[in-house]
């Protein structure tokens, strides 16, 4: 798939897929267009107002402003919108560390939330934050330093009090310095595994040392040590950067909310014109990322996991200067294509590659690299030379017949309907979006620039396609069976280099550029009906539908779910791993024939869960019956083929096998949920399972499966109940469910007991872990409302304690964590270097003073965290996916009143202060779950373990 060029700019957390417009269809749309007016004579702080370009279908209220000390803010006005978003991005990172202190930007970040003159408590952000329902975080990339977070609306103004003194006074607390050190060197130390890192930490020794987006970005306790007696302490270098760096003119703050514009300006103004005017600007980095004289390279990186990767890296110039354009978005189209006769498609064909990626990775504002990444199987690791020339290959049949400008107008086509269509997403995400945009774009294409496209542009294009050459090469493979002579100097990667040798191989024959999408959507008009929930149109023995009309997002598309289930789907790891499998053929078999689709908006996923599989369908109501039609007569009569069977069962058992080398907490987690829900299997049985599956297994699993069927559907979106009903009836008459609903098993939450010893999970990582796990006693509202409030209120002492003052570790955390229905309250610690006997006394010892805080509270004190709890309840939904996955997940939990969430809410207002103080007592005094590991602990045998366990108590509320 193509990766968009500006994914980092867009969303700094995932990617997208490349957007384009072209100037015919920017003409035809009644966009907002930006205007400017001078600021009122009252308005002293501001100095230029403006409105950026919006979406004809987007209601909500724009306003950019620049102050007079040069910083631009964004304000958007959201009615509908339930909590409030700030982003205030610095145009300053890594890239400005000096060289002997590497790491001194992401320090600096951490220091900064430590107290500041008004608020000088080290939580006092964070705990004003948490009481009031919201989140925050922060990062440091190369070129930027992004500071956000969200709250409860009216808890806006307090929270901009003390988010502001970040950039206008922070105390840079001596006292703090140590342990936030120490809490730096936790990251590094928590991420010194993941591949990524370490492969792009080989990837700097071969680029241009001289420019500064190479260096060490994380930090570290050596690299952040003290300086020899004599010179600037650490304290005083931190205060130095935050001078030379942090400035007004450097900085974009993006604040979305439910209030006028009006408000939110003043709120801005009255807090933000104090941040300094130094007379700064962006830095500009003139040095190249490559020598020229460097090129080509060929190395092999040593990986973790067990996975096989292969990237073909290009020096071109930062794509970011031809936004309007987006001349590489194309050639990432055309090369990251997964139809028939793409790249992909003929690698997968030869069983050499399952998986493709093409586009710009970020770059430094002036230079950038051209990646198309590759992942192998094992029969692709022995053909790279070929796979490399099957990639020029198709490189040259682009400078051949690719470059034609219905190409780029039918991308053009996709961009507009998104545009048009677009969901903003929550607050958060489109607070943090909006003030990177800022940052890189004219304020009047903040909303629009990564849509934007002013026509094809053969020159530019040509321009881009001219860089990826042979002698402009770094091939980088990746495997765990790869033996460095090198080691990288932060992650301590094995590396070698090959000799540039002149290669023989040929490529594959087939390749083929794409034909017009036959998929793209016609008829896009809105419909107006709306309901409130969803209502049950079918009610038969073995099928039930579901259907709610909903127009609420402005955009004529449709979330379709079909739950298949069947009453052995989990009954054995055998028929888990099978279940898997087939639902990973159903997938792959349509991969090459359903990439049209997906870029055109239609999105079809089959994945396997306890009771059988679900096919979910998303995407424009226009034609996604096509896809159903497709989708049915591959399950039922597509031929599995060996090849096929054999891709997705590696894949799935590399997934298995890679499982103990995931992050440290998220195996604690998982391994709490195989403790204490069933049907769940462990990693590692589903991988034994899957090692004796043939492809005539899969074969015979499908007919049996597809023979005894219950089938629950449900359409959310824009679409009326009789296409829904039609719609719905070609999925079931296919199928022809006849089970029952008492025939097929429940997901159950089970009770911990006091004989269940620690369980250690299946990890070769080498922290030590402590998640221990408070369980209520039964799935009542009542225990579900009391945990929830007393999970609010214990998030950030723990916090502050255990990660900040005792510095156990990066990974500390507190909080509600139910497992399905079951209330529990999950408290988390990853250390690096304190074993786990400790962390549990340092925890035992936190809960003791918790129970003497539950003593003192009252109940006024306890109201904001009542409040939080019932507004994160009640989240408003911010996409169309997320409201139908909402009630996807309602309804197979048994809610099919859909109003439990409610219920659930108004309980949390009316918990006491009292009713915590009994529950916590109950707590502590009941049986726990504790999840332990320290370096050489052998994996306990969790199935083994508790397979005595009972349910856990229902309640009949």
């Amino acid at each position: 798939m193509p990766i968009a060029a500006l994914s980092a700019i867009v969303d700094c957390r995932r990617p997208a897929r490349p957007l384009v417009l072209a100037v015919a269809l920017l003409l035809a749309l009644p966009f907002t267009s930006a205007v400017a007016r001078e600021a009122a004579p009252e308005q002293e702080a501001v100095a230029e107002v403006t409105t950026p370009l919006t979406s004809p279908h987007d209601a909500r209220q724009y306003r950019v402003l620049t102050l007079e000390n040069g910083l631009t803010a964004l304000l958007v006005s959201d009615p509908e919108a339930d909590k409030a978003a700030a982003s205030m991005n610095v145009g300053v990172g890594s890239a400005q560390d000096p060289a002997d202190l590497a790491g001194l930007a992401h320090f600096l970040e951490h220091m900064l939330f430590l107290g500041t003159d008004t608020f000088p408590e080290p939580d006092a952000y964070q705990g004003y934050i948490s009481r009031h329902g919201g989140s925050h975080n922060a990062f440091t990339a190369p070129l930027d330093t992004n500071y956000f977070f969200d709250i409860e609306p009216e808890a806006l103004p307090g929270a901009l009090d003390r988010f502001s003194r970040f950039f206008v006074a922070p105390l840079f607390n001596a006292d703090q310095l140590e342990s936030e050190r120490n809490i730096v060197h936790s990251e590094y130390m928590a991420r010194i595994r993941d591949d990524s890192r370490r492969e792009n930490d080989v990837l700097n020794q071969l680029l241009n040392p001289e420019n500064p987006t190479t260096g060490f970005a994380v930090g570290s306790r050596d690299t952040l040590a003290s300086p020899p007696e004599g010179e600037p302490s650490l304290r005083e270098r931190v205060i130095d950067f935050y001078a030379r760096h942090y400035d007004a003119n450097v900085m974009h703050l993006a604040l979305i909310a439910p209030r006028p514009l009006d408000e939110l300006e003043a709120l801005v103004t009255e807090r933000f014109a104090e941040i300094p005017d130094r007379g700064l600007s962006r830095p500009v980095i003139e040095e190249p990322l490559v020598t020229a004289d460097s090129l080509p390279r060929r190395v092999e990186v040593q990986s973790v996991r067990d996975s096989r990767q292969l990237r073909f890296l290009f020096p071109v110039p930062d794509p970011v200067q031809e936004y309007r354009h987006k001349p590489a978005d194309l050639l990432a189209h055309l090369l990251g294509h997964e139809g028939d006769g793409s790249l992909l498609a003929v690698l997968r064909e030869a069983g050499w590659a399952d998986g493709l990626s093409a586009g710009v990775a970020p770059g430094d504002g002036q230079h950038a690299l051209f990646s198309v990444g590759i992942s192998l199987t094992p029969a692709g690791a022995e053909r790279l030379d070929e796979i490399e020339a099957t990639l020029f290959a198709a490189i040259d049949q682009i400078r051949d017949s690719g470059l034609e400008a219905w190409r780029y107008d039918e991308q053009a086509r996709l961009a507009e309907q998104q545009f048009r269509f677009q969901q903003h997403g929550s607050p958060l995400n489109g607070a943090m979006r909006l003030a990177m945009n800022l940052t890189r774009f004219p304020v009047e294409d903040v909303q629009y620039a990564p849509y934007r496209m002013d026509g094809f542009d053969r020159e530019r294009t040509e321009r881009y396609l001219d860089a990826l050459r042979p002698d402009r090469l770094i091939r980088l493979y990746s495997a765990p069976d790869v033996e460095g002579e090198r080691g990288s100097p932060w992650f301590e990667t094995p590396w070698r280099e090959l000799d540039d040798e002149p290669t023989e191989a040929r490529p594959l024959a087939g390749l083929a550029l794409p034909e017009p999408n036959p998929y793209i959507a016609e008829d896009v008009t809105l419909l107006e009906e709306q309901h409130d929930k969803p209502s049950q149109v079918i009610d038969e023995p073995g099928f039930t539908l579901w259907h709610m009309s909903d127009a609420t997002f402005d955009t004529p598309k449709v979330e379709w779910r079909f739950s298949l289930q069947h009453p052995q789907a989990s009954a054995t790891p055998r028929e888990a791993a099978l279940a898997r499998v087939l639902a990973g053929w159903l997938d792959d078999s349509l991969n090459e024939a359903f990439y049209p689709a997906r870029l055109a908006g239609q999105h079809f996923e089959a994945y396997a869960h306890a009771r059988g599989i679900t096919l979910s369908f998303s995407g424009w109501r226009d034609r996604q019956d096509q896809l159903m039609h497709r989708v049915l007569e591959q399950l039922q009569s597509g031929e599995i083929e060996p090849a096929t069977f054999e891709r997705v069962r590696y894949r799935l058992q590399r997934e298995w096998r890679n499982a103990p080398q995931a992050a440290l907490h998220r195996q604690g987690h998982r391994t709490l949920a195989e403790a204490l829900v069933r049907p769940q299997w462990p990693t590692d049985a589903l991988l034994e399972a899957s090692r004796e599956l043939e492809v005539d297994d899969l074969r015979g699993y499908r007919e049996a499966f597809l023979a005894e069927l219950r089938l629950e559907a449900m359409a959310v979106g824009n679409l009326d109940v009789e296409l829904a009903t039609r719609e719905a009836r070609l999925v079931a008459d296919a199928l022809s469910p006849r089970l029952t609903e008492e025939q097929i098993p429940d997901l159950v939450p089970l009770r911990a007991d006091s004989s269940l010893p620690p369980l250690v999970p299946v990890t070769t990582r080498q922290e030590s872990l402590v998640l221990r796990y408070l369980q209520g006693p039964d799935r009542s509202l009542e225990s579900q409302a009391r945990l929830a409030v007393l999970g609010q209120l214990i998030e950030t002492p723990f916090y502050q304690r255990l990660r900040t003052e005792e510095q156990l570790g990066y990974v500390v955390s507190a909080g509600y964590s139910p497992l399905m229905d079951a209330p529990g309250l999950g408290l988390l610690v990853q250390s690096p270097d304190t074993e786990s006997e400790m962390i549990q006394a340092r925890i035992d010892a936190f809960l003791d003073d918790f129970a003497e805080r539950l003593t003192d509270l009252d109940d006024d004190e306890l109201a904001p965290y009542r409040r939080a709890v019932h507004d994160g309840l009640l989240r408003r939904d911010t996409s169309l996916s997320e409201r139908a996955n909402r009630l996807w997940q309602a309804m197979s939990f048994g809610d099919t009143g859909f109003d439990r969430r409610e219920r659930l809410a108004e309980r949390a207002l009316s918990v006491s202060a009292r009713d915590l103080r009994e529950s916590w007592s109950r707590l502590r005094e009941a049986a726990v779950a504790n999840v332990t590991f320290d370096p050489g602990d052998e994996p306990s045998d969790v199935a083994e373990l508790t397979q005595h366990l009972a349910p856990l108590p229902e309640a009949d509320d």
